[in-house]
């Protein structure tokens, strides 16, 4: 499960933290890895990408995703898991449930802290890459 500022490091080539979060990025792209997103992210993305980008990159940005990307979809029972979840923030909490309900091994992230709670361990990008 590949969390938001992942993407987002990528989309937005964020430095210092492009290059870990492209190289996790290419690993869904080149077959190697099932890359997962939580269907929030879609919506999330879309909208901080318009303001920056404009409403096509943005649609590009969304279509792109579904193409390469599995999109876990996000129900009532997911977000009262979530709500269950000892994680400091909803969205983390959130993440971590479609993480669990889509059996992923890692929740991949920048901020790690952020899953303490978590029922799917969280790495960061670089620990991923040497995982794998």
């Amino acid at each position: 499960m590949l969390d938001l500022n992942v993407l987002l490091d990528v989309v937005q080539r964020r430095d210092p933290f492009y290059a870990a979060s492209a190289a996790t990025v290419s690993k869904t792209l080149s077959r190697e890895i099932t890359g997962c997103i939580p269907g929030h992210a879609l919506t999330t993305l879309y909208y901080l990408v318009s303001r920056q980008a404009g409403k096509v990159k943005a649609g590009e940005l969304v279509d792109w995703l579904l193409v390469h990307f599995e999109v876990v979809s996000q129900d009532r029972n997911q977000f009262l898991r979530a709500r269950s979840l000892d994680c400091p923030d909803f969205e983390d909490a959130v993440v971590a449930s479609a993480a669990e309900a889509s059996s992923c091994e890692f929740i991949v992230t920048r901020n790690i802290g952020d899953f303490v709670g978590a029922p799917v361990p969280a790495v960061t990008p670089e620990e991923f890459l040497v995982i794998e």
